[in-house]
């Protein structure tokens, strides 16, 4: 008997109105940026759609510098693995293929 459970996002319509709804939200405050008087304090935030480049432009920075802090913040799969065993772990892991805890 297949018993999975389907979730609200497994129906492809589902994610399309979610989408929808988004680019809608986006259009309307875009579209309300030229309405709305703002209390500005630099000249460039009068500048239409400044608020939305900005925070694009944000989180490309904030991608760029992840990548590039990964290069030197990554760390091999096994890095903590091979810190911490001893020549008995050793011994004890290749004649059982597990780990033998003496109590």
């Amino acid at each position: 008997m297949d018993n999975k459970t389907k979730y609200i996002f497994d129906d492809p319509k589902n994610v399309k109105r979610v989408m929808y709804f988004l680019y809608a939200s986006c259009a309307l405050l875009f579209a309300l940026d030229f309405v709305i008087h703002r209390h500005v304090y630099h000249s460039w935030e009068n500048l239409w759609g400044f608020h939305a480049i900005y925070g694009f432009v944000g989180c490309v920075v904030l991608v760029v510098v992840a990548k590039w802090m990964r290069g030197f913040l990554m760390r091999p799969e096994d890095y903590y693995d091979d810190e911490w065993k001893t020549d008995e772990d050793e011994k004890n892991t290749s004649k059982a293929g597990v780990l033998n805890v003496d109590d």
